[in-house]
């Protein structure tokens, strides 16, 4: 078999460049290890996926299967918690700070599970795109003329590049010999839905602690995702207890701040680590999503660098094809880092000191920090940029988020 393009993992990155890269005409593996007829993993968290991300899932085609299961996300609220003299300082912002009429929202919250049953709908119903299910990648060749990968199973093809999005433990990332560095939070994420009690008008909201954040994502029928920073073994323990207790002290430390709440569904914890990789490319291999990096999930654009990751490798593998480029080739694969390396370490190390930054009680911090979110949230162009930046809504961007 010989292929212009092998996708190795089928998250909702890999699933959406294989389906896009197929449905522009490119000879395209999606390499899933999932058994055949799997359906998605049971996944509790949603995605926050922002104006630019949610346009590109519509040229994926999976706006109409999401119809009814999400919720538009109106606009995003930070609060310092902790103690202080003259009210806890906040910043807000909304799609009206964005320039121009469009009516849409920042972005969409979309239920993890929804949206990679969406993204295998439509895996299954585009033609050009062989979808390898049970597969597992064990390994490749890089040669002047393109790449043979190889499976766990025995079986082999070619293609012209590689797509590593197969996460955290990329086998991809370990075959190109590319390194990582980071480092552990020595924290967990608690995570669950709940039913407010008071509406949530479409407001993403976040309160700092000196512990960690705590934040709350709306969801349809005025329920929300929630995610509660706390240290590592103590997000594990509380996902273990029972509904009852699991309320008790949710409510008891953060009823005032997002009203009374009901667990609606089984919780999950998570550990909290930072990871990026050394280079975004290797022979024949470009890495996106968790593969290239694992940033702090705080303001939820984990997923959304992924869906740029993939936005860009499209963009540089079909200009190459029209001027008759190897896809593969380092020339093309230089336009991709160069690219994809800035937004992507800038994002993570931002990300990081914000954590760093809110997430204590520093008598000397705390000015700073009511500094920086009054700023954000009284001046009107700041409070524009961070809007534009936090929904993908920008000129540079990939073209299918533009």
């Amino acid at each position: 078999m010989e292929a212009d393009l092998a996708v190795i993992g089928a998250g909702p990155v890999g699933t959406s460049l294989a389906v896009l890269a197929a449905k522009a005409g490119l000879r395209t593996v999606l390499v899933d290890m999932r058994p055949e007829n799997a359906g998605p993993a049971a996944d509790t968290r949603s995605f926050a996926i922002v104006r630019g991300s949610w346009r590109l899932l519509g040229a994926a085609g999976v706006h109409s299967d999401l119809a009814g299961l999400t919720e538009p996300l109106n606009g995003l609220e930070a609060m310092d918690g902790g103690t202080h003299w003259f009210g806890a300082p906040w910043a807000a912002f909304s799609a009206t700070d964005l320039p121009g009429d469009d009516p849409q929202p920042l972005g969409e919250l979309v239920p993890a599970g929804a949206l990679q049953a969406a993204l295998d709908r439509q895996a299954g119903a585009t033609g050009g795109l062989f979808w390898m299910r049970g597969a597992r990648f064990s390994g490749y060749e890089a040669q002047a003329s393109g790449a043979l990968v190889h499976l766990e199973g025995g079986e082999s093809f070619r293609c012209g590049l590689i797509a590593a999005c197969d996460g955290i433990h990329s086998a991809v990332r370990q075959a190109a010999g590319i390194g990582t560095e980071g480092r552990s939070y020595g924290k967990s994420v608690f995570a669950a839905d709940v039913k407010l009690a008071r509406p949530h008008g479409g407001i993403a909201r976040q309160l700092f602690t000196p512990e960690g954040p705590f934040a709350t994502l709306p969801l349809p029928d005025n329920r929300a995702n929630l995610a509660w920073y706390m240290k590592t073994g103590a997000a594990e323990t509380l996902a273990k207890l029972s509904k009852e207790q699991i309320e008790a002290e949710l409510n008891a430390r953060f009823s005032e701040f997002a009203g009374p709440m009901t667990l609606d569904g089984p919780p999950l914890s998570y550990p909290l680590v930072m990871q990026i990789a050394r280079d975004m490319t290797g022979p024949r291999v470009a890495l996106l999503g968790d593969a290239a990096r694992r940033i702090n999930p705080l303001a939820g654009q984990g997923l959304n660098l992924g869906f740029k990751d993939a936005g860009a490798l499209y963009d540089v593998i079909l200009e190459a094809r029209e001027v008759g480029l190897d896809p593969g080739s380092e020339t093309v694969l230089a336009r991709y880092r160069e690219g994809r390396r800035f937004d992507s370490a800038s994002t993570a190390l931002f990300m990081d000191a914000v954590d760093r930054a809110f997430s204590n009680d520093n008598l000397l911090l705390k000015p700073l920090r009511s500094l920086a979110l009054t700023a954000a949230n009284r001046i009107g162009p700041i409070r524009q940029a961070l809007a534009r930046q936090a929904s993908a809504d920008q000129d540079h961007l990939p073209s299918l988020m533009r």
